[in-house]
């Protein structure tokens, strides 16, 4: 299994075990507005920053490579509420003509 595998996979569980940890730390108490406004960030922010690093770094070093056209390409489907299918589609097409090219 590779690091990044193990990474997504420890973040996973942690994301679980977050979920699960709210009903007992609160019981039957109603989390404050505050609470609950830092945690419905909290798996968008996670899920941001694997986005990022699984785009942007190769190694120990930030890179800019055919990844990042197909990111910018998702990020515009979702921006205009395209389809996640045509979404993914679009990001992969784009993300594979880049590569290809010379």
């Amino acid at each position: 299994m590779t690091r990044a595998w193990l990474t997504v996979l420890l973040l996973g569980a942690s994301t679980v075990a977050l979920k699960a940890l709210g009903p007992v730390a609160f019981g039957g108490r109603t989390p404050s507005a505050r609470q609950m406004n830092v945690l419905g960030h909290l798996a968008p922010a996670l899920f941001a920053a694997l986005i990022v690093t699984q785009v942007f770094v190769r190694g120990k070093s930030l890179t800019l490579d055919a990844r990042a056209a197909g990111l910018a390409v998702a990020m515009v489907g979702a921006y205009r509420r395209a389809s996640p299918i045509l979404i993914l589609a679009g990001a992969a097409a784009v993300t594979a003509v880049v590569r290809h090219l010379p």
